[in-house]
């Protein structure tokens, strides 16, 4: 039998992978992380399902569900909101497993950050603006940041950041990318996207906190900073350019 990890997306259930939504129809058993994920993804389990809302459980008493449901012959359905990539704890979860040697397989979902950006109706890279984009956070209880890996040494880059899990520490982000990014720099605050309790917040690093003030979110809000974010007066991609040669489409061909 096969622990079948699946990554739920940021939250609306038709942002689902169709192969996520296939696995889900076919498998007894669901543990899923009730606290993130939408209750209408659980509208594709089997009528007669197990589910099992693992928001209260530890470690150990999850692998003891997946454990069960193998002893049974039943395979297993695990879902986690947005993408298994990152900041999913599937690496705990599978070590376990492959100790156990209980297989499993992963199915990616529509990150946070993706989402986010859909919201904005911006595109986090734009030519010669910005061409990476950095998914990070700050320090909680949870997992402590590695000391090489601060906003300082991010933000030098200018590239566009994402900074997830960090909403409470909204402040300490402001102060520690001022200095590199300007306090003109446009800033997003994106809470829960895609829920239908979406809400969106624009300004700059100086004006942020002001506006994030007025509606305090305490978790499930992504910060967005770059000038990708705001930047209209950027180069057209050669891409599409006309007069760029490439393997798809001869030079002229456009013309």
């Amino acid at each position: 039998m096969t622990i079948h990890f699946i990554g739920a997306g940021p939250g609306a259930a038709d942002l689902l992978t169709l192969r996520g939504r296939d696995i889900l129809a076919r498998c007894p058993v669901c543990l899923y992380a009730g606290s993130l994920v939408a209750p209408e993804v659980l509208a594709h389990c089997p009528p007669d399902a197990r589910i099992v809302d693992t928001a209260p459980l530890s470690l150990d008493a999850i692998i003891a569900e997946m454990q069960k449901a193998t002893e049974a012959g039943q395979d297993v359905a695990r879902l986690h909101s947005g993408d298994l990539s990152i900041w999913s704890a599937v690496g705990e979860q599978t070590r376990r497993l492959e100790a156990l040697g209980v297989p499993y397989t992963i199915t990616p979902g529509v990150p946070a950050f993706a989402a986010a950006s859909a919201a904005l109706k911006r595109e986090l890279t734009l030519p010669e603006v910005a061409q990476s984009v950095v998914l990070t956070r700050t320090s909680g209880r949870a997992s402590a940041m590695p000391e090489p890996e601060t906003l300082a040494a991010f933000a030098a880059t200018r590239a566009t950041m994402a900074i997830h899990l960090s909403i409470h520490a909204l402040s300490r982000v402001v102060a520690e990318l001022t200095p590199f990014y300007g306090a003109d720099c446009p800033i997003a605050l994106v809470y829960r996207a895609s829920w239908a309790d979406e809400r969106i917040f624009r300004g700059t690093l100086s004006t942020i906190e002001a506006l994030a003030g007025a509606a305090p979110m305490e978790r499930t809000a992504l910060i967005l900073v770059g000038a990708a974010l705001a930047s209209e007066d950027f180069r057209e991609s050669a891409l599409y350019d006309a007069g760029y040669d490439r393997r798809f489409r001869p030079m002229g061909a456009g013309r």
